[in-house]
């Protein structure tokens, strides 16, 4: 199947969406639809919440059941097509954890990208050297193979081209720990050359880079975080650990990552004192 710009994983959380309100306008528990229709609750649930994709036949027996006239139906029919599309990330499925190709999957389509990162420079505005070496410095502890290292870099140079550096990127903003710039990954002339490069990308129209100085009063305890805002549904925050990764979409908690950031990003220099303070970073790995 032909790759799409459009995000499969989204359209499939709205198809499953679209079916779970379809199911409710008609007062219809999901056990209670399961029973009308001969199938499992379970199955009710894994579709309406994208673990499962539904066939043609499915969509039919539920639109028959909800009631649903012929124009939502082909609404539906359309979006499991597009749902049945291949993401250009499953290109890398074999070298990337699970969570984090659905994470890909989701960012395909988010309006506005906000990242919190206090260790390394954020991946969307890593240098190709930069990210092989951030890589490589986890696989005394994680097995990747040589191989795997190298898919994982393609994917996230990939990832570059597919969000800040498309025709019609979102919305990016980064706040960056000094303490991250200061990390050496590598050789002095990787890290020149990944402070140069991250100038040259806070300079794109949508991309905004601060950094968070050292001498400033830390205003949220946290470690690294994304969080992801979306046209036609609500924000997803994600959480990146050394083994596994975490999706929080309690809309109570999301809300507070939101709040930390803004808090986080209002404690951090400007874009152009950030500039600067990147510009001496530079100077700096070039002893």
């Amino acid at each position: 199947m032909q790759s799409v710009q459009g995000s499969p994983t989204v359209r499939r959380l709205r198809l499953g969406l679209e079916l779970r309100l379809l199911r409710e306008r008609r007062k219809l528990t999901g056990a209670s639809a399961a029973r009308s229709l001969g199938w499992s609750a379970s199955k009710i649930s894994r579709i309406e919440s994208a673990k499962t994709m539904p066939a043609v036949d499915d969509i039919k027996a539920m639109g028959k059941l909800y009631k649903v006239d012929d124009e939502k139906l082909e609404e539906l029919f359309s979006l499991l097509r597009d749902a049945d599309q291949r993401g250009w990330w499953e290109d890398y499925e074999d070298a990337l954890p699970e969570e984090y190709t659905r994470f890909l999957g989701l960012e395909a389509e988010a309006i506005l990208h906000r990242h919190w990162e206090p260790q390394v420079v954020p991946g969307l505005l890593q240098t190709e050297a930069y990210a092989r070496e951030v890589i490589l410095a986890t696989r005394g502890i994680v097995r990747i193979t040589h191989s795997g290292v190298r898919s994982r870099v393609e994917a996230r140079l990939d990832r570059q081209q597919r969000v800040i550096r498309r025709p019609d990127p979102p919305a990016f903003q980064a706040v960056v720990e000094e303490s991250a710039l200061m990390r050496r990954f590598g050789e002095p002339s990787v890290m020149r050359e990944q402070m140069e490069h991250l100038i040259e990308a806070s300079l794109l129209p949508q991309v905004s880079v601060r950094v968070l100085p050292l001498e400033s009063l830390h205003p949220v305890n946290t470690g690294a975080f994304i969080h992801l805002r979306f046209k036609d549904f609500d924000d997803v925050v994600y959480l990146e650990q050394l083994y596994n990764a975490q999706f929080v979409e309690d809309l109570a908690l999301v809300a507070g990552y939101e709040t930390a950031f803004d808090h986080i990003r209002s404690e951090a220099l400007d874009e152009d004192e950030s500039r600067v303070l990147i510009q001496r970073k530079a100077m700096m790995w070039r002893r």
